[in-house]
């Protein structure tokens, strides 16, 4: 427990401050994994519908992402490999298969 005032209002930034980040890394979480669900639809299925609603889902997912490294949650980097892994997945399903020579 904290023995002075600046140390519990410290306390309860930090609670606070954890709670916030904990909100958004969870939904950048569920984002991707609903992105991640659409890709794979695409892929059993290739169609313009379901190309664009992965797009969507990759746009709502960066958003976050972007919002999250913003607001301090995220760091930088740990952002820009989640939205790698975001496009990466998507392009090889969209990318013909390269040919071996």
């Amino acid at each position: 427990m904290a023995n002075t005032k600046s140390a519990l209002k410290r306390a309860q930034i930090a609670d606070r401050n954890r709670l916030r980040n904990k909100a958004y890394k969870s939904a950048v979480k569920t984002l991707m994994k609903k992105y991640f669900t659409a890709v794979e639809t695409y892929a059993a299925d290739p169609s313009p519908e379901l190309k664009q609603e992965a797009l969507a889902r990759m746009s709502e997912a960066y958003s976050k992402i972007d919002r999250a490294i913003k607001r301090g949650a995220l760091h930088p980097n740990n952002g820009a490999r989640k939205k790698s892994k975001l496009a990466q997945r998507l392009k090889a399903h969209t990318q013909p298969a390269a040919t071996a020579q």
